[in-house]
């Protein structure tokens, strides 16, 4: 089930999925969400040029995240395309998906399923994938719950722990979208460390304003159901560009 911040990218996808009607040419359309909530669409192109080429024609993905960029959005955050004549929910062709994750690597991707539409990182949907180097200046986005974000503002929580969830040195915006509306914080990435889950310390804890490394350990495997103290895991420290207040918190 779509969240409400979703389920209107949706809307925006399947209404403009809706008007086409150009002789097939154009039977896909796509919608794009940034960080503030503003959405940008786009459709696919096909011509003769393009099958005569076998290149399958010019994606409403690559379309929408164009206009998008045109427009000087803010990074992009979520993605989904609809078909023409009711088909719904369609999945983005392989291309589409290393695309998405070279220049949007924490985009979601609203996919079609049994259970009916959900979002899933593109990460995860590019199997054997690969990160941007390290040093590249372009803003990662790291994904909070709203719970954490009093804290953050007030400089109690300045680290996170990632499983399967990479980040990197550098700016990064934290994204906390509570299903209706978006709120996101400038920060940087100061470092990276990886270890193991069994290894979190309570010093790690504090700085996840927690109380101590057990506590920190029960919010883990809330947050990952699974996960275990051999996993893997990157602790990450942060800090804030500049100082917020918190009247909206």
């Amino acid at each position: 089930m779509l969240e409400p911040n979703e389920q209107r990218l949706a809307d925006a996808a399947s209404s403009v999925s809706l008007s086409l009607s150009l002789g097939g040419r154009h039977r896909v359309a796509c919608a794009v969400m940034d960080l503030n909530g503003d959405i940008y669409s786009g459709i696919d192109v096909s011509t003769r040029v393009d099958a005569f080429a076998s290149n399958g024609g010019r994606c409403a993905e690559l379309a929408a995240v164009g206009a998008a960029a045109a427009a000087g959005a803010a990074p992009l955050i979520t993605i989904v395309a609809m078909g023409d004549a009711d088909r719904g929910v369609i999945p983005p062709c392989g291309r589409c998906r290393r695309i998405l994750g070279d220049l949007h690597p924490d985009i979601y991707v609203i996919m079609p399923t049994e259970s009916g539409p959900q979002s899933r990182p593109v990460r995860d949907l590019l199997p054997a994938g690969y990160s941007l180097p390290e040093g590249s200046d372009r803003p990662r986005i790291a994904y909070f719950h709203p719970r954490h974000y009093a804290s953050i503002v007030a400089g109690r929580k300045t680290a996170t722990v990632r499983y399967r969830d990479p980040l990197r040195a550098g700016p990064v915006a934290l994204v906390f979208d509570d299903g209706n509306s978006i709120r996101h914080l400038e920060a940087v990435v100061e470092h990276v460390s990886h270890r193991l889950a069994g290894e979190l310390t309570d010093d790690d804890a504090h700085r996840e304003d927690l109380a101590d490394s057990r506590a920190l350990r029960v919010a883990l495997t809330d947050h990952y159901p699974g996960l275990r103290d051999s996993d893997p895991i990157d602790f990450v420290t942060f800090r804030l560009v500049a100082p917020h207040g918190t009247e909206d918190a």
